[in-house]
């Protein structure tokens, strides 16, 4: 996400970063091609042109041209302006009313079912809640079905009437049944309409003034740029809506409108869609996105989603097989799962400082580890467990079992053998210590 913008705005401040005198000229070129690098990312002219006299105002008051570093003072001030122009600071939902009823609006194809399923899943295992789903989508033909295949994949129930046409009883009834089953949350999902369909429009108001909802969610396709914008502007005028959804930020290589949609509509984004898989919803930090689009990465979103798949007995039972240096495939396979379920791959590699840059032009596949499983899946229980069993015949009949070829099965095991030794010593204090004394003069 954010590519094309970011690789922009690292080329605009190369005439700050390189070598030579900073001047008032320099500066305000450089204002000039972020401004055309916002642009091309389909940010809304206006919100381009004050964001960057902003910046510029701003910094030619902090000195930046006789800064010793001014090409990461500029950086630091672009930082924070970011920050300031996707919002500030994270949006809650307020969840303290029980039931929290959850309105979600939104046009045709934007993917509101799929985070309403996203929603439910969040806030049962990251917040404890017990939620219920509504199925008011009485038009589009198996929204009920989407819905109700949703919530048994993430364990939620769901209200549905098919026999009704009426979306405001069916919204009625859907809290009256999350209040007889101790439900704390109540999502209700609505049908996609068109801003110019007023009859929808009058419609969605209306269960709108019946439900009274604490929060009502406007669900945008974040690829649709300038026009999801101008979308979000119409419906607020109509629902006066709490927060905005991105969603497929993930396929959204210019980022348009995580950049003007607070703005324009002065609504908070609240959360993100990141891929398809039900996990694959963060809630919005524009602090943390504001260093990922300049390249700095966003340790802190990584750590809380290894932090969501981390099980503290599996870990301490590691600790000690990495202590006895007996750690083994079935280990580096469970690991493996639990890093598919952090998300896509080079989103996540694009977390790390200084990663996200490198691997712009590199396809990562959601099916990176599909060798490696199949290669430690035609191993035998017993080699699994001792890996020192894996002599070169042995190699020979995993290669041709799992499908790979024996170069394959041999650069993973000196991978394997490789993290072994680095596990061992990091296991150990003193060793870990002598590493630390050494890094300097490395």
């Amino acid at each position: 996400m954010f590519e094309n913008l970011s690789d922009k705005l690292d080329r605009a401040f190369k005439v700050l970063k390189g070598q030579g005198s900073i001047t008032e000229i320099n500066v305000a070129e450089t204002m000039k091609e972020i401004r055309k690098a916002l642009l091309d990312a389909d940010v809304n002219y206006k919100t381009a042109k004050t964001f960057t006299d902003d910046v510029r105002t701003k910094a030619l008051g902090e000195n930046v041209l006789t800064s010793i570093s001014p090409g990461q003072l500029l950086t630091k001030l672009m930082n924070d302006e970011l920050t300031a122009l996707m919002g500030g600071t994270t949006a809650e939902l307020d969840l303290k009313p029980s039931p929290t009823i959850i309105l979600i609006a939104g046009l045709n194809g934007a993917g509101k079912t799929t985070f309403t399923g996203k929603l439910a899943n969040y806030l049962k295992t990251q917040k404890g809640k017990k939620p219920l789903l509504v199925a008011d989508d009485i038009y589009r033909p198996a929204a009920i079905t989407q819905l109700q295949v949703l919530g048994e994949q993430v364990g939620i129930p769901v209200y549905a009437n098919p026999e009704s046409k009426d979306p405001i009883a069916i919204a009625r009834e859907g809290i009256a049944q999350a209040k007889q089953n101790g439900n704390n949350v109540v999502i209700i999902d609505t049908a996609g309409r068109l801003s110019i369909d007023e009859a929808m429009m009058v419609e969605i108001e209306q269960v709108k003034a019946a439900v009274n909802p604490h929060e009502i969610l406007f669900v945008v396709d974040a690829m649709t740029g300038q026009d999801a914008v101008n979308t979000a502007k119409v419906f607020n005028d109509r629902l006066d809506f709490t927060g905005v959804v991105l969603t497929k930020l993930d396929g959204d290589t210019r980022g348009g409108a995580a950049l003007s949609i607070k703005s324009v509509v002065n609504k908070p984004i609240k959360f993100i869609g990141t891929g398809e898989k039900m996990e694959a919803l963060d809630v919005f930090h524009p602090d943390r996105m504001a260093s990922r689009i300049l390249g700095m990465g966003d340790v802190v979103s990584l750590v809380e989603r290894a932090q969501q798949q981390f099980d503290e007995k599996e870990a301490a039972e590691l600790q000690k097989k990495i202590r006895k240096n007996k750690f083994d495939f079935n280990d580096f396979y469970s690991q493996i799962q639990q890093i598919k379920k952090m998300g896509n791959m080079k989103d996540l590699m694009g977390m790390i400082p200084g990663v996200g840059k490198m691997m712009k032009d590199v396809e990562v596949s959601d099916d990176a580890f599909k060798g490696i499983e199949a290669i430690i899946q035609s191993m035998t229980p017993k080699e699994k467990e001792n890996p020192d069993l894996i002599n070169p015949s042995r190699r020979n009949r995993i290669a041709k079992g799992s499908g790979t070829d024996l170069q394959e099965v041999n650069r993973l095991m000196k991978q394997f053998e490789d993290m072994r030794k680095v596990m061992k010593q990091m296991s150990n204090p003193a060793a870990m210590a002598n590493m630390m004394r050494r890094m300097p003069k490395m």
